[in-house]
């Protein structure tokens, strides 16, 4: 199982896999343990304020089951976290609390071919839904016109702080967070055993009411994030092995002499200043980028980030490890030459990414 968020969602997530027995857990989370928390989340105690919520979720789930394995990661979830995860998990579970997030997850889990169970609460109210994207709506599907409006808004400054990405986060109760947590659980119990799932639909609870009901949603013909990534190689390497260059040439030796290399997400090379024209090369992901750092050192005017998507073979960068560039470990990278297209698994980072998890492969 694959959990992306350990706040009141993932901690209810993580305690009924636990008690489910479920044997093989990655737990995802970027953020520390804050006083607030403690009200919400059953798995924390006021002795770990200030500890990352993802290692602490994790020990407190296998102490309830001894016998889970349980991985946790702590980073961004939208830049950091390789596609290879994805891809090994039978079912993704999340506890998540913003678009650009579910966004991210959504086509991660479309690429990967995998299904996805989202929860999201708010005060008294939840909802829980299943989305397959290869067969039918997605999250992206569900989002409405303003939504879409919001979620550039927040993309149109590429460097948040943290306080700007807490912005929009809604209240949460430890009651409404075990029912909806309660549902996904089951659904992904049902889903390992072949059973009929909430597909393309959503399990609405209005506490307020005391009603709940079922939603379906509908596939927008034009919505991108349904494809997955055909054909995947998977081959030995990892991302601190491999240069720029020798990417592009197995692209090339595969695809042909114009083929080029396509990342998952932007990655950025630099920081340039409108105001006084500094340029500070970074070359990372724009997750470990925050707005401080996105500040000029000498005007201390925002800085603009320069980014790159592909590799043509004319960057100056080409000897840098794709490690160095800012892709993360057992990530899942794209060659392309017009419409034919191959993906590469780096699969030699797979056991330095799941820790004790290793050695199991569900990607087949």
């Amino acid at each position: 199982m694959l959990v992306i968020g350990a706040g009141a969602l993932g901690n209810e997530i993580l305690k009924n896999l636990a008690l489910l027995g479920i044997g093989q857990v990655f737990v995802a989370d970027l953020d520390s343990i804050e006083n607030s928390n403690l009200s919400r989340c059953v798995l924390f105690r006021a002795e770990d304020e200030g500890r990352r919520k993802c290692d602490v979720a994790a020990g407190r789930a296998s102490e309830i089951y001894p016998d889970m394995k349980i991985q946790p990661f702590f980073g961004n979830v939208v830049y950091d976290l390789g596609l290879g995860v994805f891809r090994w998990a039978d079912v993704i579970l999340c506890g998540l609390d913003n678009r650009e997030a579910r966004v991210a997850i959504n086509r991660a889990a479309a690429r990967a071919g995998k299904v996805w169970i989202d929860g999201a609460i708010e005060r008294l109210d939840g909802v829980a839904r299943v989305f397959d994207p290869a067969c039918g709506p997605c999250y992206e599907c569900t989002m409405s016109e303003v939504d879409w409006k919001m979620l550039e808004a927040r993309r149109s400054c590429a460097l948040l702080s943290r306080d700007e990405m807490n912005q929009g986060k809604v209240p949460t109760t430890p009651t409404t967070a075990s029912i909806i947590a309660g549902i996904q659980c089951q659904e992904a119990v049902k889903l390992l055993h072949g059973l009929d799932v909430l597909s393309g639909q959503g399990f609405v609870f209005d506490g307020s009411n005391h009603q709940s009901y079922v939603v379906d949603y509908t596939q927008r013909s034009e919505c991108p994030s349904h494809d997955p990534y055909q054909p995947i190689v998977r081959e030995s390497w990892s991302v601190s092995d491999i240069t720029a260059s020798d990417m592009l040439q197995r692209v090339r030796r595969d695809l042909g002499p114009t083929a080029v290399v396509e990342f998952n997400n932007d990655l950025l090379e630099s920081l340039r200043c409108p105001e006084c024209e500094n340029e500070e090369m970074m070359f990372s992901s724009l997750g470990c980028v925050n707005e401080r750092k996105g500040r000029c050192t000498s005007c201390g005017a925002d800085r603009i980030p320069q980014t790159f998507h592909t590799l043509n073979g004319q960057e100056k960068f080409l000897d840098r490890t794709l490690k160095d560039l800012g892709v993360p470990e057992w990530d899942i990278i794209g060659g392309r030459s017009g419409l034919e297209q191959k993906y590469y698994e780096f699969g030699g980072d797979q056991d330095s990414v799941l820790g004790p998890l290793g050695g199991t492969d569900h990607s087949r």
